[in-house]
């Protein structure tokens, strides 16, 4: 039925979305529209109509972006359930519309009209990651933030960190000789940290000694050499992860032996995480 369609309506949506007015309709001869938005989470509705009515709406979700060049810092410091949230360089526009949450889904919106140096957001979670945006805009109408409104820092957020609930997963083991081996796995998901992981600790065993050394990576490490091993000899590899809390639990391991001779052709020792 394209060549009967007369026009399209597009409704802009930003989530979460605290006016009371839905937002206006755009109406669109053409199949393209430029949107200049902040960094809230949005959703497009679009339908066409012809002269027997209007067809069902296409849900667009605006995916996220991240860019660097944003002109503030956002600083939060946590009491209890609550969370003071400052920021620099000193700004005043009109208003500020602030934006905190666990994810789209589960997001919340204030607006901020006081020329105040802080404001306090309320009943923070422990263990959850939140990311806090900031918006500014020079027109304080609610129905007007879509188009005017533009975000000025973002920022991530633990009221309580925990330690890991599970280490790495697909540890693998590669490349061995008689005196190395290659480490690699897959980082800990963000909703098993618990808190910003600052890294990785490897550890390996020789186990005809029982001797164990340790290695302390930086979280954005997921591969490490392993040297100075010993020929023809069994070691056990274990990989947990850490935050500011503590350690997180070690991985489960397989063994794997050095050879005497050589190069010992590539293989893979997968090693499952044990599922608590």
């Amino acid at each position: 039925q394209s060549k009967n369609i007369l026009g399209y309506f597009v409704n802009v949506e930003r989530i979460p979305n605290s006016c009371s007015e839905p937002p206006n309709r755009i109406f669109l001869k053409d199949r393209k529209i430029l949107l200049n938005l902040s960094m809230a989470y949005y959703k497009v509705n679009i339908s066409a109509y012809n002269e027997a009515g209007e067809s069902p709406q296409a849900i667009y979700l605006v995916p996220e972006f991240f860019p660097t060049d944003l002109p503030g810092q956002i600083h939060v410091r946590g009491q209890g359930s609550n969370a003071v949230v400052t920021w620099t360089p000193e700004y005043n526009p009109k208003c500020f519309v602030v934006d905190w949450g666990t994810g789209k889904e589960h997001m919340h919106m204030k607006i901020v009209t006081t020329a105040t140096g802080n404001f306090t957001l309320e009943n923070f979670q422990p263990y959850k990651l939140y990311k806090i945006m900031i918006h500014a805009s020079d027109v304080c109408q609610c129905e007007s933030f879509i188009r005017h409104e533009k975000t000025f820092g973002v920022t991530h957020f633990y009221s309580v960190e925990g330690v890991p609930r599970r280490g790495p997963t697909n540890v693998t083991i590669l490349n061995i000789t008689k005196h190395s081996a290659l480490v690699k796995w897959n980082e800990i998901a963000t909703e098993d940290c618990l808190g910003f992981l600052q890294g990785y600790r490897i550890s390996y065993t020789d186990l005809s000694r029982k001797k164990t050394l340790a290695v302390t990576l930086n979280s954005s490490t997921t591969s490490y050499h392993l040297t100075g091993l010993k020929e023809k000899t069994i070691y056990r590899v274990q990989i947990s992860g850490f935050t500011s809390a503590g350690e997180g639990p070690l991985t489960f391991s397989q063994p794997f032996s050095t050879p005497k001779y050589g190069i010992v052709e590539p293989q893979c020792i997968c090693i499952a995480q044990h599922e608590s």
